[in-house]
């Protein structure tokens, strides 16, 4: 008799894949949030910064059109934008914007070295700051425009009296801003720096004049403000060329569009030296996380 060894109702084996115990249902798709400030606006900024000066542009020439502001008092938008193709196909705008450039460079550069060096000696030492900080403050409450006549009797009726406007109107608000900026250093950087055995002037140069570079550089926005104010009153004290000489030339025939067309060249020139400072200030604090606004 033979036996089997099998049961008699042998199933086959059971599936042991890995097999969920649920199936998930599908949720809601996730949406990820956009911070308020970084959605684009629906208008263009560029378009947003440029209507303001648009709108008074339009409104000058309404009032022109319209007869409120006269020819005497005021050119208009087509008559100042006629002259000032004339003095560009002529030379004579060109060659007036070029001596300017370089009476502003040249005091600008100047200012920049004497403001700065001045800030160094009196933030980083404390008799730096007896001996040098009070004359500074004395002087900066006379209006350089005051010294005019004085730099004049100095310097003689030639180039070097406008430069040294220029400097002397540049130097203080570099000054203040850098000595301002060394002096607003964290204490505690200072103390983790030495912890770590840095020299005096690896302090200087690691830690103080990092921290210094915000003010040093809203300095030098002010100081080119104040550059193209000073280089006003100084071309137009015994000068024989640039751009305040064809506004002295001009005043003196009562041509208002030549005012005009000199004015706007002014402001066309301190908005670009603005810009070449912001787009330095945006490589050089690249470090700093600001608020840009929303």
């Amino acid at each position: 008799m033979r036996i089997s060894h099998a049961p008699p109702h042998a199933s086959p084996p059971p599936d042991i894949s890995l097999k969920p115990a649920y199936e998930p249902t599908p949720g809601p798709e996730l949406e990820a949030l956009v911070p308020s400030s970084s959605r684009r606006a629906r208008v263009p900024r560029w378009l947003r910064r440029t209507s303001g000066p648009l709108t008074l542009l339009a409104l000058w020439q309404v009032l022109s059109a319209t007869g409120v502001l006269t020819s005497d008092v005021l050119a208009s938008p087509g008559t100042v934008a006629r002259v000032a193709g004339d003095l560009i196909r002529d030379g004579s705008l060109p060659n007036a914007m070029g001596v300017s450039l370089q009476r502003v460079a040249i005091g600008l550069l100047f200012g920049t070295v004497v403001g700065t060096a001045l800030a160094l000696v009196s933030g980083l030492f404390r008799i730096g700051e007896d001996l040098v900080d009070a004359s500074v403050q004395m002087l900066r409450t006379v209006p350089f425009v005051g010294l005019i006549p004085l730099f004049i009797i100095w310097f003689g009726i030639g180039e070097a009296p406008k430069i040294a406007i220029i400097t002397l109107g540049v130097s203080f608000p570099l000054y203040l801003n850098v000595y301002a900026g060394i002096r607003g250093v964290d204490a505690q950087l200072i103390e983790a720096g030495e912890s770590l055995g840095l020299s005096r002037w690896g302090l200087v140069r690691h830690v103080i004049l990092p921290g210094a570079l915000p003010g040093a550089m809203t300095g030098l926005r002010y100081s080119l403000g104040i550059s193209w104010l000073a280089l006003v009153f100084a071309e137009q004290v015994n000068a024989d060329a640039g751009i305040g000489f064809l506004m002295v030339q001009a005043r003196d025939f009562l041509r208002t569009d030549v005012i005009v067309v000199c004015l706007v060249v002014y402001a066309f020139l301190g908005l670009t030296a603005d810009f070449v400072v912001r787009t330095l200030e945006r490589l050089l604090l690249q470090w700093r996380p600001t608020f840009t606004g929303r």
